[in-house]
């Protein structure tokens, strides 16, 4: 280990002071109500608003039930839903080598290729 031993126990305290000191320092005493699950919870809701797909979610969750993730994509609905459609990033690959570039660096491919040979791969802003 990095820290030497470490036990759930002491994560926990180490969060709860960080937590305290926040809420005082920012003066928001709802920085207390975050937990570890709580931070689970974002992530997946995070994930799935940028890549819903809830059989990735589900995945990362490790959730043998696609029922227990619908959580999230109702989170997901909740807290985006006031904001403009979505913005993406759109770039047109020319070839093979170009198209891995864009896909490792995130985007995702749209379109088939087009009378000039180029296809579409988009990620979101």
């Amino acid at each position: 280990m990095l820290f030497g031993k470490t036990t759930e126990n002491m994560l926990k305290n180490q969060l709860c002071r960080i937590r305290k000191r926040l809420a005082f320092k920012l003066g928001n005493p709802r920085l207390n109500e975050i937990h570890f699950h709580t931070l689970r919870h974002w992530k997946a809701t995070m994930l799935y608003h940028y890549k819903p797909d809830i059989l990735i979610v589900a995945e990362f969750l490790g959730h043998k039930d696609l029922e227990n993730t619908h959580l999230y994509i109702q989170l997901e609905k909740s807290l985006f839903k006031n904001l403009p459609n979505d913005q993406f990033i759109t770039r047109i690959a020319q070839n093979a080598v170009e198209s891995c570039k864009l896909i490792e660096v995130g985007f995702e491919f749209i379109t088939g290729e087009y009378n000039d040979g180029g296809k579409i791969f988009r990620k979101r802003k």
